[in-house]
């Protein structure tokens, strides 16, 4: 399936109602999930593989990897609405995806791929957040793609040591959801991270 025709599937994915800013809800949009996942697909990380989504929110990603052939899928995230609209949206596209409520530190799991947009842990109460998911997502694979904002990828080296990381940069369109938001549309430059475990 070439980007354009997976972009163009994802698109039909509804979001969540109402998201939570202390959780930083902000759905990934079909444009950067088709990205991330190409990038995985041409990588040899998605099809036939086992591949987890953690913190799946609208389950965009996951139910992407499965499109593109994935084994396996499972989908991540503690809101239990994230969970309904996701199933609600893996059936609309036809793809079977497992959706599980929990949170990210309580996951236990073995997969060849995860992938992910974790909280970038910008909120007082979410502090952070971004450690935790990379700290499961290597637990559970040995090949980890990512959102981040832009600038982390010195963060990520000294975070990850271990893994390899190849670097490209996106941006991401962000549409007004929350009080503090002042344009309809805002884009922030973000880059997508292909790490994995040296040896692994």
């Amino acid at each position: 399936m070439k980007k354009k025709e997976l972009e163009i599937l994802l698109e039909c994915v509804e979001d969540i109602k109402a998201p939570d800013v202390d959780e930083e809800q902000y759905s990934t949009p079909a444009t950067i999930a088709s990205e991330l996942l190409h990038f995985g697909f041409m990588h040899g990380d998605i099809e036939n593989h086992v591949v987890y989504d953690l913190g799946c929110g609208n389950g965009i990603l996951g139910i992407g990897a499965k499109l593109l052939g994935a084994n396996e899928v499972v989908g991540i995230d503690r809101d239990e609405r994230a969970i309904q609209i996701a199933q609600m949206n893996s059936k609309g596209l036809g793809v079977e995806v497992e959706f599980r409520k929990a949170d990210v530190r309580e996951v236990v799991g073995r997969g060849d791929t995860v992938v992910m947009n974790p909280p970038f842990g910008a909120q007082r109460k979410n502090r952070h957040a971004d450690r935790l998911f990379l700290e499961k997502a290597f637990e559970i694979a040995p090949v980890v793609y990512s959102i981040h904002n832009a600038g982390s990828e010195s963060f990520l080296r000294g975070f990850v040591p271990y893994a390899a990381i190849q670097r490209f940069p996106v941006s991401f369109p962000l549409k007004r959801k929350f009080w503090f938001h002042k344009k309809e549309r805002k884009f922030i430059e973000v880059d997508v991270y292909r790490m994995e475990r040296r040896g692994g």
